[in-house]
């Protein structure tokens, strides 16, 4: 059995059993074969845009014996793959701006997916704040500490009409777009962790900028830090206001 990193078993872990896989930017194409060789899933498209990662993913399906459940394909994010053909999108190990441009390309063929299980390594406020404007719904969400970086992920549907967002005030709307409205509203432990760590940190920052020579930048700077962990210290306190706004349930 092919043996994948935390963060790729997390991923992996929120596809739903049964649904044909489609794996955008697959590089060495593990998840779609540890997803189709354990069974839950039947089949999968993995697909990447440069030749040299889907010919090394070409190599490893060949070698489990799973040509003939799993394709591959050269693609642009899902330019390759049609509306009907697969029920799971995975889009993950990739920068905010990248998955933001993937989930804008194409909307329609986006939406036609029953789920998308996306994982962006930056940027990751953008892309929960693209997809509450757009009418999809964050189901399940986790956080992965592996290698000495936080990983977020979640696991998303297309529906037809918004969330209750405007029950909660803007401030609140920022903080879940930044920390994740379900880790925050489940109290993710790793999500505590992440949330201590970055307090210090703007902390810290923040005593290294008041030391230094005043000047027009330094306060505008200081002004950002602060903004940051107003952000940092309001997510201790959300739970209750996502809860009964109704978010997510």
């Amino acid at each position: 059995m092919i043996k994948l990193s935390k963060r790729m078993e997390a991923v992996a872990s929120m596809v739903t059993p049964g649904y044909v896989l489609c794996d955008v930017g697959t590089d060495h194409g593990y998840i779609p074969i540890y997803l189709v060789q354990s069974g839950k899933n039947p089949s999968a498209l993995a697909m990447d845009l440069r030749e040299g990662p889907l010919s090394r993913a070409e190599e490893n399906i060949k070698g489990y014996g799973l040509e003939d459940k799993i394709q591959t394909r050269i693609s642009d994010g899902i330019e390759a793959v049609e509306i009907g053909e697969a029920e799971s999108v995975i889009i993950a190990g990739m920068g905010g701006e990248l998955v933001l441009h993937i989930l804008k390309a194409y909307p329609q063929k986006m939406r036609s997916f029953k789920e998308l299980i996306l994982q962006p390594q930056s940027d990751v406020d953008k892309v929960r704040r693209y997809l509450r404007e757009n009418n999809y719904k964050i189901v399940d969400e986790d956080m992965i500490f592996e290698d000495g970086k936080y990983y977020p992920m979640f696991r998303v549907l297309p529906i037809d009409c918004r969330e209750p967002w405007g029950k909660l005030k803007e401030n609140a709307r920022i903080v879940c777009d930044l920390y994740g409205p379900l880790l925050l509203r489940n109290g993710n432990p790793t999500l505590r962790k992440y949330l201590v760590k970055e307090n210090k940190n703007l902390r810290l920052i923040r005593s290294n900028l008041e030391k230094q020579q005043e000047t027009d930048s330094i306060a505008i700077r200081i002004k950002e830090v602060e903004k940051q962990l107003s952000y940092n210290e309001a997510a201790y306190s959300i739970m209750g206001e996502i809860i009964n706004a109704g978010i997510s349930d």
